[in-house]
C-alpha cells in the first residue's frame, strides 16, 4: 500500500541500502507492515529548484488510509529522514501526499 518515491538530483553510493532504510522508515512512519511497502529512489536527475541545481528533493507519498489531518508532521519527519540520507536541507524538499481510493489501487489481480 505506502508507495515512497524520492527523486534527487544528489548522488547516491548505495541504492540497496537507502532503500532499505527508506522502506523501514515508511513502514514505521505509516504504522503499516513493510511487506507492503515499496520504495523508489531516482537518483542524479535534473531538478532545479529556485533557480538552482543546489542539492533538492522531490518527493511522493501514496498510501491507502493516509492520515490526511497528520500531514504537517509527516512533512517533519520525512524532511529529517531526508536530510539525514542525502544531506539535503528541508527548504530544498518538496513532498506530495496523496490518499486514493481503495478501488484505485490494484495489486495481486486485484483491488484493495
Amino acid at each position: 500500500m505506502p508507495f515512497l518515491t524520492i527523486t534527487t538530483n544528489t548522488k547516491i553510493n548505495n541504492h540497496q541500502d537507502v532503500s532499505e532504510r527508506a522502506s523501514k522508515f515508511t513502514a514505521s512512519l505509516l504504522n503499516k507492515p513493510e511487506s507492503y511497502v515499496m520504495v523508489k529512489i531516482l537518483s542524479e536527475q535534473p531538478l532545479l529548484f529556485a533557480g538552482t541545481n543546489e542539492p533538492a528533493a522531490h518527493v511522493k507519498l501514496k498510501s491507502l488510509g493516509l492520515p490526511e489531518n497528520n500531514t504537517t508532521e509527516l512533512s517533519s519527519k520525512i524532511c529529517s529522514f531526508i536530510k539525514t540520507q542525502f544531506n539535503i536541507n528541508s527548504e530544498r524538499i518538496y513532498i506530495e501526499f496523496t490518499n486514493p481510493e481503495r478501488h484505485m489501487w490494484g495489486w495481486d489481480k486485484t483491488t484493495f
